[in-house]
Formats: structure tokens, sequence, C-alpha cells
């Protein structure tokens, strides 16, 4: 099972064709955000799902009490290089709101139950992100 660097390492190597399907036949994406702090491009495999469009990932972090940092980056800097299988291309990353994510909350769960749970474990509002290509 892929994770972390070596996911996105092969990922981008093969185009998606190693770790585009991931875990229990979740999708996955890879999101590059500037750093906050660095100012330099930041990777990350997410799950993700299509809707109306834009992309669609949820800033879970296993259920921790604090926002992953990849969430952290886009907040201060929302553009981001997004690559979907060889697809790859520039997006503006955006919060959904309240009524949004009550639409897109059971899609992102259909394909990672687990996310209810992650839920359950944090005060925090779990964000989920849409992901708009520009």
């Amino acid at each position: 099972m892929l994770f972390g660097d070596e996911h996105v390492r092969r990922y981008e190597e093969t185009d998606g064709e190693v770790g585009h399907i991931w875990e229990n036949n979740a999708p996955t994406l890879i999101l590059t955000t500037t750093g906050r702090k660095s100012g330099q491009p930041r990777k990350f495999a997410l799950i993700y799902q299509e809707h109306e469009g834009d992309y669609v990932i949820v800033a879970s972090k296993g259920g921790a009490d604090s926002h992953p940092g990849w969430y952290l980056n886009l907040q201060a800097n929302p553009e981001v290089g997004v690559q979907v299988g060889a697809d790859k291309f520039t997006a503006r990353a955006r919060t959904a709101g309240p009524e949004e994510k009550a639409e897109l909350w059971p899609k992102m769960v259909k394909v990672w139950p687990s996310y209810d749970d992650y839920q359950e474990k944090t005060d925090r509002d779990i964000p989920v992100v849409v992901l708009e290509r520009v």
C-alpha cells in the first residue's frame, strides 16, 4: 500500500497508473500547495470525488483536532496544482459552505466511510474543499 511521499512519487512517475486507485478502490489525486512558511511546493495524495466538473477533497487529518498542513497552505494561497491520473492543471481551492458541504459530505463518505468516524473523533468541523480548474 502506498502512503505519503512514496504514493506521490509513484503516482507522478506513472501518470497515475500506480496510485490513482488506492485502498478500497478510493480514487486519489495529487494536490500541490505552496508552503505557507517555506514558499516551497508541497505535494499530497488525497482521496477525491468529482462533482459538477470540480474535484472535492476532505481536510480530515484522520479526525485530528487540527487541520492538515495542506489545508492551512491553501488557506494562505488558494492557487494549487492538481494531477488526476495523467491530467495536470491549476485550480483554485475553496472551502465549501454549510449547504454545499451538506450535499458533498455524503458523496465523500460513500467513497471513504471513515470520514464519518473521523468527524465523530473531533470537535473540529472537518472542511470539505472544492478544487475549481482555472
